[in-house]
């Protein structure tokens, strides 16, 4: 990489924690569409080398963000370890598949994903979902079989497609387990501390298995590392200040740009 690219993968990597602190997704939905923004790779295949870079950068974001999150006391501990048996699970099967995918396919089913939460948080911010007052405020449906679906559904998408796993666990846990965001932001941290290691630690080691090097994964997660851990921070910090709304509203914009940009609609054709 040129000075001019590590200056770039390093400034990515403080956007994609500020945003996977905020939002509690990881930041690898940041990350893998602005790597090959950056780095404009000739092989579709490098998209496995970034993912693994990325699945790496993952766990970097979340512990800072996880930390935050419970010195707020938001963090469900009852619902963390359930979740984070499934999702570590299946995010082991999710990666092994990946490998049998070519680059191109991951990139394109990743651009659907981030379009779909876009789509989700869009309704939310347009028709916000009202709860009858009927004297026992909100209540969930922590069962183990919402949970079991819950950790199952995030660990094949996160192992699949390389990214914490956050854009799924998050509306699940607010939407099937009938979580508060904030708490599903903050669990959702908790758990991709853990499954986001054990995903890229598979990743990497599959590499091989595609001519591609563990050790330039590493290297390129370590130019993001230290810039992703500080917005992973701030982005934590920043869940519990700012109204929900701006939240969502952020999070909309952001993820709408990344899908223009994957589809190749915004930014010229993509790598």
């Amino acid at each position: 990489m040129t000075t001019i690219e590590l200056l770039e993968v390093a400034l990515l990597g403080l956007g994609a924690g500020v945003v996977g602190g905020l939002a509690g997704i990881g930041g690898s939905i940041i990350i893998l569409p602005g790597l090959h923004w950056v780095l404009h790779p000739e092989d579709p295949q490098q998209h496995h080398l970034y993912m693994a870079a990325a699945m790496t950068t993952n766990v970097f974001v979340a512990i800072p963000s996880a930390i935050s999150h419970h010195r707020e006391g938001a963090v469900r501990r009852e619902l963390v370890r359930p979740v984070m048996v499934w999702t570590a699970g299946a995010v082991a099967v999710g990666v092994v598949l990946s490998n049998f995918a070519p680059g191109q396919v991951l990139k394109f089913l990743l651009g659907i994903a981030v379009v779909a939460f876009a789509i989700k948080n869009l309704s939310t911010v347009i028709r916000p979902r009202r709860r009858a007052f009927d004297g026992t405020g909100r209540v969930e449906r922590a069962t183990p079989g919402r949970l079991a679906t819950t950790g199952i559904t995030t660990g094949l998408f996160s192992g699949l497609l390389g990214v914490g796993g956050g854009v799924v666990l998050v509306p699940m846990l607010n939407a099937l387990v009938n979580a508060k965001l904030r708490y599903a932001i903050a669990t959702s941290s908790a758990v991709i501390c853990v499954t986001a290691g054990i995903g890229a630690i598979l990743k990497l080691a599959l590499l091989g298995q595609l001519d591609l090097s563990w050790i330039d994964a590493l290297k390129l997660a370590g130019v993001l590392v230290p810039t992703a851990i500080v917005g992973g921070w701030t982005g934590a910090k920043l869940t519990h200040k700012l109204p929900l709304f701006w939240v969502r509203v952020a999070l909309i914009v952001i993820l709408a740009a990344i899908a223009a940009r994957l589809f190749g609609i915004w930014g010229g054709a993509p790598s």
